[in-house]
């Protein structure tokens, strides 16, 4: 009886997660998102202060790199907001941080706790994690694989009804013959 309870109770919880996976990706592309159009945006009207802060990294071409980091977070911020070009567009913002932890913060790292502890560590697992997983169910990414696919489906029902001997299904039919 006890047992019966518990695989019912874990039934519903498995259930539930299964419904509510879409929040996980979701709000890893909101909070990063907003994180960075709002340091892009900052970055952006500020390039004199960035390009003196990058000079004092000795990052090569400071001002070049100070326009590329504050464009590239402004806009992946709004790409990774919407959901759109998620996959590709969270790479090069996961390799700002990387540059990010190699310059400014390499100082202060004095082993794995004191790395793992960066905002830029967490930023870089959540772009990784982004880069990977996609941007989920709710983004401009998922409703674009839902209209191409219900295009595709129009698409064989239309070549299905004709038969398949009119149009592009006879070329390809007969180019295989």
């Amino acid at each position: 009886m006890l047992i019966r309870v518990i695989e019912n109770v874990l039934h519903k919880l498995r259930t539930f997660a299964d419904r509510a996976a879409f929040v996980g990706p979701t709000l890893a592309r909101l909070t990063v998102g907003l994180v960075f159009i709002g340091t892009g945006w900052g970055k952006l009207h500020s390039i004199p202060d960035v390009t003196s802060f990058f000079t004092d990294l000795h990052i090569p071409a400071p001002g070049f790199h100070a326009r590329l980091v504050a464009g590239t977070e402004f806009v992946g911020g709004l790409l990774v907001l919407v959901g759109l070009g998620t996959r590709l567009v969270s790479l090069p913002l996961a390799f700002t941080m990387v540059i990010a932890i190699l310059t400014a913060k390499r100082p202060n790292i004095d082993g794995l706790t004191t790395l793992v502890g960066f905002e830029e560590w967490s930023y870089l697992v959540l772009f990784l994690w982004i880069a990977l997983a996609g941007a989920g169910p709710l983004s401009l990414d998922a409703l674009i694989r839902r209209v191409r696919r219900s295009q595709r489906g129009r698409d064989d029902q239309s070549t299905s009804s004709a038969g398949g001997k009119s149009g592009l299904g006879t070329a390809v039919t007969m180019s295989h013959s």
